[in-house]
């Protein structure tokens, strides 16, 4: 596996950790249909929240949370509705939201978690 690939699922590793640790409950990780992969879907009380996580060493070429713009926004959007409609009794009568962690350093472990909810 690339040292890239290595990041990022420490990464996503490190934002389920955090999500937990915030009350949500993970309800899938990886997930995939033909519109792409969902990093993580977790759900806290009635809103089902679609998560793309962001691991870099460092902003030397820009914020995590600008990997982001608004074609990758839409993407997610699109994802998130192809995972309730395939998902309906764990999506029904909840919201759905999308947020992006970010999480910036050398060590995704100990690196800073950066939690941008609901982006349009």
């Amino acid at each position: 596996m690339a040292k890239k690939d290595e990041r990022g699922r420490s990464g996503e590793h490190r934002a389920a950790q955090y999500l937990i640790d915030a009350g949500y409950a993970i309800l899938s990780r990886n997930w995939r249909c033909a519109f792409g992969e969902i990093d993580i879907v977790a759900a806290r009380g009635d809103e089902v929240v679609i998560v793309e996580v962001k691991s870099r060493r460092s902003d030397t070429y820009g914020h995590p949370f600008e990997a982001v713009d608004a074609r990758k926004r839409a993407r997610l959007w699109r994802l998130s509705t192809a995972w309730a409609a395939a998902h309906p009794d764990a999506a029904r009568g909840r919201r759905l939201r999308v947020d992006v962690i970010g999480i910036t350093g050398e060590d995704t472990a100990t690196a800073p978690v950066e939690h941008l909810e609901d982006v349009r």
